[in-house]
């Protein structure tokens, strides 16, 4: 979900102010009572859901945990784990096709930076007020991107699959999904995001008018479709909201956390885009109030917040105001953290009409609290426990175990 490939991976490394956390033991029985409690109760009990239906699990990027994200391969590895949805990424070729990438900069998620007939493409522009070098989208033909093969961005996964998969079309996905539908005899889903609207507009390539025009090729034009669309902007969201019936989530994005557990804001992670280039002061916090939640019913149907506005962590420092290397592992990351209290944003979310979609839920051990103790089911629970209605999951096998 977030902007760029690396961004929040793992834990985040800030060393912050001194902070001592009360009623540990408590904190950590209150919770993992609260997720051996979730598999006790009644279907119907179990699942504090907006409508008590059990939680979607979203193949994010597909099974982005096992295979190169965005491509064909993920998506249907995915569906085979039994994800509800698989989500793609939307960015726009130059000559006007919808195509899935993480971002309109390719260098990280292809092997574009290896291909000598392109050497030439390579250049530099502004993606949300952020300059980046690198390979863009927008800057080939569809033709030529199908050249391209895609590669794991993230280095701590297995990289054996880089070269074998070529990047695939929005109808492409669609297709997979239909087809995977009557094959298992379950509807799935399409999630897709627009990703960095504004810049595509810059482009002079809108997402949204190509988007809409596939989706009703499909007949996917209802709030029963099995489409839902998302993105991290808002105006764009307010001028889908009057031209389909579609499902809409309105994406909220965070900086870091700190070592009290709180979501830090910082450019561009700070609030949509759309709202720093009208310098509009409100932020994505802003818009988790009871207040900003009313606003987002008025265009959307649900939320898809980072998941430390729903329930955070905290280091445990020492005296010397450093974070405790808990797993005695000699690296400072989530797995340093515990678990605090959830917010009250599920619950106003739910008071205000919006379903709850959270991300991103990954497996590594680095990206786990210290309270799951290496169990990547258990924070699946905790936050089933806590009402979401829906998971952003890298590995849609374990979401879907611990449901």
């Amino acid at each position: 979900m977030a902007h760029f490939p690396t961004h929040r991976m793992f834990a985040p490394m800030k060393t912050l102010p001194l902070y001592r956390l009360s009623a540990l033991a408590l904190v950590t029985a209150t919770l993992l009572g609260g997720c051996a409690q979730t598999g006790s109760h009644s279907s119907a009990s179990r699942y504090p859901t907006l409508t008590g239906a059990q939680p979607l699990v979203i193949g994010h990027r597909g099974a982005s945990g096992y295979l190169p994200e965005h491509t064909l391969a993920a998506y249907k590895k995915a569906i085979e784990q039994g994800a509800d949805f698989v989500e793609p990424d939307l960015v726009v070729t130059k000559d006007g096709h919808l195509v899935a990438r993480h971002e309109p900069n390719i260098t990280a998620t292809t092997d574009v930076s290896e291909r000598a007939e392109f050497a030439k493409r390579k250049t530099t522009r502004m993606v949300d007020g952020v300059k980046e070098t690198g390979w863009f989208v927008s800057d080939f033909t569809l033709a030529e991107l199908r050249t391209l093969r895609a590669k794991q961005a993230n280095a701590a996964r297995d990289k054996s699959f880089d070269g074998q998969f070529p990047i695939p079309t929005f109808r492409e996905i669609l297709d997979l999904a239909k087809a995977e539908s009557a094959r298992t005899g379950r509807t799935i889903g399409v999630y897709p995001e627009t990703k960095h609207p504004s810049y595509h507009v810059s482009e002079g390539l809108m997402i949204e008018p190509r988007l809409l025009a596939m989706l009703a090729e499909y007949g996917y034009t209802q709030k029963d479709s099995p489409v839902i669309i998302q993105s991290f902007e808002v105006f764009n969201l307010q001028e889908l909201r009057g031209k389909t019936q579609v499902r809409l989530v309105q994406l909220i994005d965070g900086d870091d956390v700190d070592s009290q557990g709180n979501v830090t804001l910082a450019a561009p992670f700070d609030k949509p885009y759309d709202y720093a280039l009208i310098k509009d002061a409100r932020t994505f916090k802003d818009m988790l109030t009871p207040k900003g939640l009313a606003e987002i019913r008025t265009y959307a149907d649900g939320i898809g917040p980072w998941k430390p506005y729903l329930a955070s962590a905290a280091h445990v420092l020492g005296a010397d105001g450093k974070p405790k290397d808990l797993n005695g592992d000699g690296k400072i990351s989530d797995a340093d953290r515990v678990a605090l209290p959830p917010t009250d944003v599920v619950k106003n979310a739910h008071a205000a009409g919006l379903f709850v979609h959270a991300y991103t839920f990954r497996s590594e051990a680095p990206g786990l609290l210290s309270d799951y103790k290496g169990d990547p089911k258990a924070e699946y629970k905790r936050f089933y426990t806590l009402g979401v209605d829906g998971v952003f999951s890298d590995f849609p096998d374990t979401a879907v175990a611990a449901r």
